[in-house]
């Protein structure tokens, strides 16, 4: 029953709303008042569902707007998390290359010494490296007694190796004490720790001669006569000097060169103070070596044939492809009537080098030294005229 009477009800509101529609599409002016009462009681039905329409149609154009804005501002947010670690790794970067190449300009102002750079793993507690690690050991060549340089000058000096880590003991530490001299006037002096200056970052200055050429500003390097720093690294800059008590020497404090506080990279110094000294003497002994030898060859050349000297000068000049008499020179003979000769064992030594070199060159002596011309410095001929010495 309930179905049937929906249906009936249906269909007479269908059929009204057709004879409604057809009523309202005459024009005739009989009909006007219908359509007035007709429009009287659509116009509130049909303006409630314009608003409702409209209200729906704005809700889901705005629910679609704000997904959209939502979905652009995450994908913006996206971009932006992706800028910020781009440009922090690119600061990051652009720091690390800063320090480097403070590093780099540090080695090449101490090419002298031969460097391995390394990185800071862990430290001391405190706000200063007074101790700290680095990331190489022995098997990269670390040692103890090594010295250890950063930002423009010493940091300390390596105290224990492992495999793969180093310590060191920067100088700021108390229990440092480094031996330095001024540079522009070589008067030494001794750099330590302290801690009452431990706190401001500063280093003491002490043992100054009243008379030493030292004073405020000046730059302080390490001594050469320190025991285990190299010579010549910069530690910091003399400051507030004053005369002691005792009014024979002067102390005051020191500005690192090297800031303490912040230690990321440093270098060591891959060799020892004995191994440097005997390194640099080394090849200051074959440079003059090698520097000497081409002059003295070079010398012979233009010369072309040695000239005999004359009788007076005392000088005689040993040939073994020229012989006359009862195997003496031409030379001998001229050296025995202007003069008495050289000692035998000259003689004996010059011929036999003589002989070695196959008459490839003339051989001098003189009176006051003996140059005699080999290949190569360090030769039998050099040997055999150390033994001879000066005066032969």
């Amino acid at each position: 029953m309930k179905l049937s009477n929906n249906r009936l009800i249906l269909a007479v509101l269908s059929v009204l709303c057709i004879i409604m529609i057809g009523v309202t599409t005459v024009r005739d002016e009989w009909l006007s008042p219908l359509r007035t009462a007709v429009g009287y009681f659509l116009m509130p039905v049909q303006s409630g569902v314009n608003r409702v329409g409209k209200s729906l149609y704005n809700n889901l154009r705005d629910r679609e707007k704000l997904q959209s804005a939502l979905d652009d501002n995450r994908r913006l947010q996206e971009q932006i998390d992706e800028l910020v670690m781009e440009n922090t790794r690119l600061q990051a970067d652009s720091f690390e290359l800063t320090r480097l190449r403070r590093l780099y300009e540090l080695d090449q102002n101490y090419g002298q010494y031969h460097m391995v750079g390394a990185r800071v793993i862990a430290k001391d507690t405190g706000g200063w490296f007074h101790i700290f690690r680095i990331d190489k050991g022995s098997a990269d060549g670390i040692r103890p007694d090594m010295n250890v340089l950063a930002g423009g000058g010493l940091i300390g000096i390596v105290t224990d190796v492992g495999a793969n880590y180093a310590t060191v003991r920067s100088i700021i530490d108390d229990v440092s004490r480094v031996s330095a001299m001024a540079m522009q006037s070589g008067d030494t002096c001794i750099v330590s720790g302290d801690l009452k200056l431990y706190s401001e970052g500063l280093l003491r200055i002490s043992d100054i001669t009243d008379t030493a050429d030292i004073k405020d500003g000046d730059k302080i390097v390490t001594s050469t006569v320190s025991a285990k720093f190299l010579p010549g690294i910069l530690i910091g800059y003399a400051k507030d000097l004053r005369t002691d008590a005792s009014r024979l020497t002067r102390s005051g404090t020191l500005v690192p060169a090297a800031d303490f506080g912040t230690l990321q990279e440093v270098l060591v110094v891959t060799e020892l103070k004995s191994e440097f000294r005997e390194r640099t003497e080394r090849e200051a002994a074959e440079a003059a070596a090698a520097g000497a030898v081409p002059d003295v060859v070079t010398d012979k050349t233009a010369e072309g044939t040695a000239e005999e000297p004359s009788a007076s000068s005392g000088t005689e000049t040993v040939n073994s492809g020229e012989t006359s008499g009862e195997g003496m020179t031409e030379t001998e003979a001229q050296t025995e009537e202007a003069g008495p000769a050289a000692p035998e064992t000259t003689a004996e030594t010059t011929a036999e080098t003589a002989a070695e070199t196959a008459a490839a060159a003339p051989t001098e002596e003189s009176t006051d030294s003996v140059v005699i011309v080999e290949g190569f410095p360090g030769s039998a001929a050099d040997s055999a005229q150390e033994e001879r010495g000066p005066g032969v």
